[in-house]
């Protein structure tokens, strides 16, 4: 069985990798439908920027994160101030930091998504008098949603077991933003420990493979849909 402590560091755990994914999850899609639809100066750059969390180190992320948006730092400074809003040694800044480094696979799984559905249908709709609006809530997203689920899912699966990042920005403080790597991290320098870390492993394990698994699923249901109204059109030709 769990002790109350670390129920509550499963708790929190599952509260920031939800909380960064609900967070990140419409920039992600604005982000992707750039990507997959757009076509500007500095696109490779700006494709470069959003997936940099991909190969930096977490620790620099994190160190990245703690200037920007610590009590000192350009952005944090001014939330602190002016809307008394803080990230730093805060649930909040783990949440920002697994949002962070979450966001590149969120952004591509949902551009993979997005550039296999088929401009001609966009057009279609244009020409039918549909605004830009209504055509990406009427047929693009709808057509795309299994991309952007399965986006999200692999997200959260990452936010579950971020770490660098997250100790850097905000510290490994029980109850607050402890999560559990950090929380096994922090198990692994206390004596007669094995068994807590060993559960703490077990329900990560559990958790990212619920995360995978879903979003395999999920994969699997969008490809045989689309094969099954791909055969459903051809028989219907004359």
């Amino acid at each position: 069985m769990f002790s109350a402590a670390e129920i509550e560091i499963i708790a929190l755990s599952l509260q920031v990798a939800a909380a960064s994914v609900i967070v990140s999850a419409p920039l992600a899609l604005a982000c992707a439908y750039v990507l997959a639809r757009s076509h500007f100066i500095g696109k490779s750059v700006f494709d470069a920027f959003v997936h940099l969390p991909l190969v930096l180190p977490p620790v620099v992320v994190g160190y990245a994160l703690l200037l920007l948006f610590g009590t000192q730092g350009a952005i944090g400074s001014v939330l602190k101030d002016w809307f008394g809003i803080t990230f730093a040694f805060r649930w909040t800044g783990a949440a920002l930091a697994a949002a962070v480094m979450g966001f590149p696979l969120m952004v591509r799984a949902m551009r993979l998504s997005l550039e296999a559905v088929s401009p001609k249908l966009e057009s279609a709709a244009r020409t039918l008098g549909a605004s830009r609006a209504r055509v990406f809530a009427t047929i693009t997203l709808p057509l795309a949603l299994p991309g952007v689920i399965v986006g999200v899912l692999l997200a959260f699966a990452r936010s579950l077991g971020e770490f660098g990042a997250t100790i850097t920005f905000v510290s490994n403080i029980p109850g607050e933003t402890q999560t559990l790597p950090l929380a096994i991290y922090g198990l692994t320098q206390t004596p007669g420990s094995d068994a807590a870390i060993l559960r703490l492993c077990a329900i990560s394990v559990a958790l990212s493979l619920v995360a995978l698994i879903a979003s395999e699923w999920i994969t699997r249901r969008a490809q045989a849909r689309v094969q099954g109204g791909a055969k459903h059109s051809a028989s219907a030709r004359p």
